[in-house]
């Protein structure tokens, strides 16, 4: 399931700081509007040129990506392909889609987009190794026994619990966790710490879930081989010998669909 710890959010911040303090020729304030014509805003909401503005994450200005179709990579038998892989019985063969899939993509348009045309279809095949391994190839929509689980960080104050909702994964990366259910709906525009069950609820925002924790952190770590994503993802429930075998089912399900998009699966495919 989807996991973003609190580590990886104070580098965030720590990170947003130093942009903002020590680079001032180079970065403004927070963007919203106030970026120039030739500046890019970046993932930590700041004006800025170069790669780190522009590149993976960027939301706003002249963003460099390499204009491929992602609808001509994610054809219909791509997808098709993996969702009728699943029981006819499945909740999620009547909720996943493809069109859902691509609108999500209008929000989000690094996404696959920076690099190569391989890197491209290698970071579209990991995705979907993913999505595929945590769903059941799009047959659950919502994590089998999450409820039980307890995915309240207390410690996160920033974004404070609802004690009568839980938030177990949900969608097609299964997105947990307050601290993800609650950045995520403020970017999305839904209530995510008041009603997360939206991700379960409306398959466009359940896409949109996933590709925005995707942007924010997996896919900064795809020129480090599949099996950084493995651990960007769920590392310490399964990196390092702690699950091989979940470990070995994202592998398998990458190498298919790279295989199947024509293209390398490159190094580094374990954690």
């Amino acid at each position: 399931m989807a996991t973003l710890t609190m580590k990886k959010s104070f580098i965030a911040i720590i990170l947003a700081g130093i942009l903002a303090g020590a680079m001032p020729g180079m970065v403004k304030a927070q963007c919203g509007n106030s970026c120039s014509a030739t500046e890019c805003c970046s993932r930590f909401g700041f004006c800025g040129t170069g790669s780190d503005f522009c590149g993976v994450n960027c939301r706003g200005g002249p963003c460099v990506n390499n204009g491929v179709s992602i609808a001509d990579i994610v054809t219909p038998e791509f997808f098709n392909g993996i969702l009728n892989q699943a029981p006819a019985t499945c909740v999620g063969r009547n909720f996943y889609s493809r069109g859902a899939f691509l609108e999500a993509l209008n929000s989000y348009p690094q996404f696959a987009r920076i690099g190569s045309v391989e890197d491209s279809r290698r970071e579209i095949a990991a995705f979907f190794a993913h999505a595929s391994h945590e769903t059941g190839r799009f047959c659950f929509i919502e994590e089998e026994g999450g409820a039980s689980e307890d995915y309240c960080d207390e410690s996160r104050t920033d974004y404070p619990c609802n004690p009568s909702k839980g938030y177990y994964g949900r969608g097609p990366l299964q997105l947990s966790w307050n601290y993800n259910y609650g950045p995520a709906g403020n970017d999305i525009g839904f209530d995510g710490l008041n009603a997360p069950e939206t991700v379960a609820n409306d398959p466009l925002v359940a896409f949109k879930a996933a590709v925005w924790f995707w942007m924010e952190s997996v896919a900064s770590v795809m020129n480090q081989g599949f099996g950084a994503t493995i651990r960007a993802i769920n590392g310490d429930r399964e990196c390092n010998g702690v699950d091989p075998a979940k470990v070995q089912s994202r592998i398998n399900l990458y190498t298919e669909y790279c295989s199947q998009l024509g293209v390398a699966p490159g190094d580094n495919l374990s954690c």
